[in-house]
């Protein structure tokens, strides 16, 4: 019970006087109890005493117990030792007859080999000298067998003698051998009919010794065999670089006209495989002597044909005794260039595949360095290819020039040829010189990757960039020439473009043209990676080609926009001459909207035909960034306007931007047209703005300004007045009261998703108030990076970044755009 509810708990159980009779029971209750757990824990202490004595009484038996365990196994272990003492005694005289029977059978065993190892040596010493090879041989591994079981005995005399007879045995074995091949090739074989089977026995022997006794043999036979050859072919007469077809022709009927000779050799000697090996190596030093003597460049088609007919061969050593073709694979990787798919494999997949297939046979010197390689067999590791044909590889500088004077006359024929213009029916509206100058290149790879994977294929991709730059430079100069408006604020061009629809036609021909060799050039490089060696694959790089490609569309384009500006140079030069304050009444719109309308109508169909949907969203934003901010300036150049006029220009203007935002669907291509209209729609509704300030009263005009037109000047307010025709009197107190109060409150305009690529076209307004009409150069740069993050696959987004500072270069992919 818990302390603080004590007192509850009496109050509880005498709540009045009259209850308070109860507590002489209730103490006697409490008593009783009491004493009963007293006696309980009496008992408790009682019974855990007793059971604390019985413990030790326990503990002590135990111990006891222990001890006498002990003991007993103390006297198990002195009885064991006893009896192990009387066993040996028992056992002594048994064992030394045991150890005297073991020396004494070992004795006999090694009496008995001595004596056979004695005649065995002295039988092989009468085989040697009658020349049984055959006998010799069986002989010689009993020997070798023997000899093993006396390593133990080396320093006992006798041992020692026969060691040293059996040697001298070999010895005069292997001179035999060697004399008796000595005859091999000379023609005796013909006249002594079992010298061959004579020196196929003598194999052998060869085999029973030592291996570097093989090694000798094969290699003197090797070096005997062509002797002849480098006596022939160091002559002046074939010495000569158009004489090597007659080098391989030599060991090709060697070969054949030995085979059923040389088929005494064992097959494990590999005589054919090392006896090529060796012809190899001294015809790829005669082969560098001749190449480094000439005193004059080599005659590329006598070079050619050498290192042709060396591929062959070597293609021929390499099936013979090992290793499959790669024509096949790389041809294979060379067709995928330009067609627009990918290969499933990865250039680090194709890389490591040749790394296993190729065997580093680079600089010529691997070969003789490692001599191990030499005694492999075949396909276990060298490889054929390459032995000879890479001293040709610091010789091919004419063969590389010779390639890059045929590519740069076929680029100019093609251009030429060119007929700017695309066939009917065509499902391509890409220029012929453009296909035709890849495949021109694909056939120069092809041939190039025949004969040499190294650096020859390195410096040949570096020719077909100079090749593809110089087709850039081509489509570049076929461009119409000249600048004005917005493109000229952009680049700092000069001149007009007056393009036609043939011209604009040609263009788009021209964007497209660059861009298919833009995405084929890095498919050329990727497809170059796969099949050159691997330590120039990471320098296959196209990125210059592309950002000359890339420069020629992004100008195309500007030039395509640039040409429809100069179309409307006349309609706005018309809206300028509407005597706009002389008007009675409003009609339907002027002329010069029909004429707008007319050029949109006859040029964007074709255009959106024939240009790619990103490039066309290009274009259109080009466009819609070029008429809206035009058509707002133009107003400015107007002498007056009336109230009438200005409704009648108001009406023009809605014209006007109803048929921007049809552009669109004329060039039947709909995807980006909500961000074109969306910024279409904020340009015109500037020029509508500003049109409802000058039909404002004159009392209003000031609050009608601020309100609709937020971002405007003073400047710009001061030319308002003078379109509504007040003097200068009336201005000047409209523009102290202007003034005080200030322009309206500044807003930041948010940007639209895709905002257009170039800045508004520069108002030509003849008073000086309208300089603030012109795009400052900040705006150029923001919106054509906007346009940019969309365009970034085709280089626009690195051209436009770097617009500015390409204007102050004089080099560099974009020089052509500012340098015309």
């Amino acid at each position: 019970m818990d302390k603080s509810s004590a007192q509850e708990y009496i109050n509880q159980m005498f709540p009045n006087e009259a209850s308070l009779s109860g507590v002489e029971p209730l103490m006697q209750k409490i008593q009783n109890e009491i004493r009963t757990v007293d006696a309980g824990i009496l008992a408790a202490v009682r019974q855990q005493s007793n059971s604390g004595t019985k413990a030790k009484e326990d503990l002590a038996a135990a111990t006891r117990a222990v001890e006498e365990l002990m003991y007993k196994i103390r006297e198990i272990k002195t009885k064991a030792v006893q009896s192990e003492t009387m066993v040996q005694e028992i056992c002594r005289d048994i064992k030394k007859l045991d150890f005297a029977k073991k020396h004494i059978t070992t004795t006999i065993t090694a009496l008995h080999r001595l004596t056979m190892l004695v005649s065995a040596v002295e039988q092989l010493q009468v085989m040697a000298s009658k020349r049984q090879y055959k006998e010799a041989a069986a002989q010689l591994e009993a020997v070798n067998q023997l000899c093993s079981h006396f390593e133990a005995y080396r320093d006992i005399p006798k041992i020692i003698e026969l060691r040293e007879k059996f040697k001298n045995i070999k010895q005069i074995l292997k001179s035999h051998v060697f004399s008796d091949f000595s005859s091999l090739g000379t023609g005796k074989e013909s006249e002594e009919t079992n010298l061959l089977q004579q020196l196929s026995d003598a194999c052998l022997v060869v085999d029973a010794l030592e291996p570097s006794v093989r090694e000798e043999l094969v290699n003197n036979f090797c070096n005997r065999e062509l002797t002849s050859y480098e006596q022939i072919f160091e002559g002046a007469e074939l010495a000569k670089l158009d004489k090597t077809e007659r080098r391989y022709a030599w060991i090709k009927r060697r070969m054949r006209s030995n085979e059923e000779i040389w088929k005494i050799f064992p097959a494990s000697w590999h005589v054919s495989y090392r006896l090529c090996i060796l012809f190899c190596k001294k015809t790829r030093k005669q082969l560098e002597d001749i190449l480094s003597n000439l005193k004059e460049k080599p005659d590329v088609g006598t070079l050619l044909l050498a290192l042709q007919r060396t591929l062959e061969f070597e293609d021929e050593l390499a099936e013979k005794f090992g290793g499959g073709t790669q024509n096949r694979e790389i041809a294979n990787e060379i067709e995928e260039i330009g067609r627009g798919t990918n290969s499933s494999s990865s250039a680090l997949d194709i890389r490591k595949k040749y790394e296993k297939k190729l065997a580093a046979h680079q600089g010529g010197d691997s070969e003789e360095k490692d001599g191990t390689k030499d005694l492999a067999v075949p396909g276990a590791g060298f490889n054929f290819r390459g032995i000879i044909s890479s001293c040709f590889e610091p010789h091919l500088t004419v063969y590389v020039e010779l390639e890059e004077k045929t590519l740069m006359e076929s680029l100019e024929k093609l251009v030429q040829e060119e007929t700017w213009d695309i066939e009917e029916g065509s499902q391509s509206s890409v220029l012929s010189s453009s296909m035709q100058l890849f495949l021109i290149i694909k056939r120069s790879l092809k041939r190039c990757s025949a004969l040499t994977k190294n650096q020859t294929l390195f410096n040949l991709l570096k020719v077909f960039q100079r090749v593809l730059k110089a087709y850039a430079t081509k489509l570049f100069a076929r461009l119409p020439k000249g600048g004005t408006g917005i493109v000229a604020a952009a680049t700092g061009t000069d001149g007009q473009i007056k393009t036609s629809d043939r011209d604009e036609r040609v263009i788009c021909y021209i964007v497209n043209s660059a861009e298919y060799c833009h995405k084929t050039a890095g498919e050329l490089a990727e497809s170059v990676s796969k099949i050159i060696d691997p330590q120039y694959a990471e320098g296959m790089d196209m990125s210059e080609v592309q950002d000359e490609f890339s420069a020629v569309i992004t100008k195309s384009l500007v030039t395509l926009v640039h040409g429809l500006e100069t179309k409307f140079d006349i309609e706005m030069a018309a809206m300028t001459r509407v005597p706009w304050g002389t008007l009675e009444s409003v009609g339907d719109q002027s002329e010069y909207v029909n004429a707008i309308n007319l050029i949109l109508t006859t040029s964007i169909p074709a255009l959106g035909s024939l240009l790619s949907p990103i490039y066309f969203q290009f274009f259109l934003d080009k466009l819609a960034s070029s008429l809206g901010p035009r058509f707002y300036s133009n107003i400015f150049k107007c002498k007056q306007i009336s109230e009438t006029g200005a409704q009648q220009m108001l009406l023009d203007t809605q014209a006007v931007k109803t048929i921007l935002l049809e552009v669109p669907s004329l060039g039947r291509q709909t995807s980006g047209a909500a961000s074109y209209s969306k910024f279409v729609s904020r340009e015109m509704s500037k020029a509508e703005a500003l049109l409802k300030v000058i039909l404002s009263p004159v009392d209003s005009v000031a609050d009608t300004y601020r309100a609709l037109l937020p971002e405007g000047t003073p400047m710009e307010f001061q030319r308002i007045l003078e379109l509504k025709g007040l003097k200068k009197a009336d201005q000047q107190s409209i523009l102290d009261d202007f003034n005080k109060l200030g322009p309206g409150i500044k807003q930041t305009q948010v940007a639209p998703t895709i905002v257009p690529a170039a800045p508004p076209a520069a108002p030509v307004v003849p008073s000086p108030s309208a300089v603030g009409l012109i795009a400052s150069r900040e705006d150029v740069l923001t919106r054509a990076a906007a346009l940019g993050r969309g365009a970034a696959t085709t280089g626009f987004k690195r051209f436009l970044a770097l617009t500015e500072a390409a204007k102050d270069r004089k080099d560099g992919p974009f020089r052509k755009l500012f340098n015309p």
